[in-house]
């Protein structure tokens, strides 16, 4: 599906919440208000001639849009469950967040971070973290969990998992195996 909008601002100040934010590090990304749809926001990538970002809709849905090359108002979309967009925002927040974990443990030898899927099929889908008796178990710490592209950061022992959700374990590479077989058989 394509879909052809009239950006509202340009490189102007923000209106009435709308305009330029910065989400990232160095990335600007524009918000169009876009009448009866909701709201745009995209930024232009690294080639400077696509941009990419989301639709979301007055209706609670959500469109991935990747423009043309030769015109940036016109887009391919993706139309996104809750559930595809919680996961796509697991797949680009988790490396980020595991690779900035790494990066201050780079100089503690011994110590490293892994990033792990809780599955339909774990056996933890649904049980709080209390329940692997993980630190414990292994010496390995759940030091974050991302849920719907949301960092859930030193979750307690009465956090509930579920399906789709991806945790960050801190730990020795001993600990970390055994991490990922608690995880994956109880």
């Amino acid at each position: 599906m394509q879909v052809r909008c009239d950006k509202i601002w340009a490189n102007r100040p923000p209106v009435g919440g709308l305009g330029w934010g910065s989400y990232g590090r160095g990335v600007n990304v524009e918000v169009t208000l876009l009448p009866g749809i909701g709201v745009r926001k995209d930024f232009p990538i690294k080639s400077g001639r696509r941009r990419i970002g989301v639709i979301d809709h007055r209706d609670g849905t959500l469109d991935l849009i990747l423009s043309k090359a030769d015109d940036p108002d016109v887009t391919e979309q993706l139309a996104l469950s809750a559930n595809e967009a919680a996961a796509l925002a697991n797949l680009l927040g988790a490396p980020q967040l595991v690779a900035r974990l790494r990066a201050e443990h780079s100089d503690l030898e011994g110590v490293n971070t892994r990033q792990f899927p809780i599955t339909r099929s774990s056996p933890y889908n649904g049980r709080v973290l209390g329940e692997t008796e993980m630190r414990t178990r292994t010496k390995a710490s759940i030091v974050a969990v991302m849920r719907a592209g949301q960092v859930i950061a030193s979750p307690g022992p009465d956090f509930t998992f579920g399906a789709g959700d991806l945790l960050v374990i801190v730990g020795t590479a001993a600990g970390l195996d055994a991490a990922a077989q608690i995880l994956s058989r109880g």
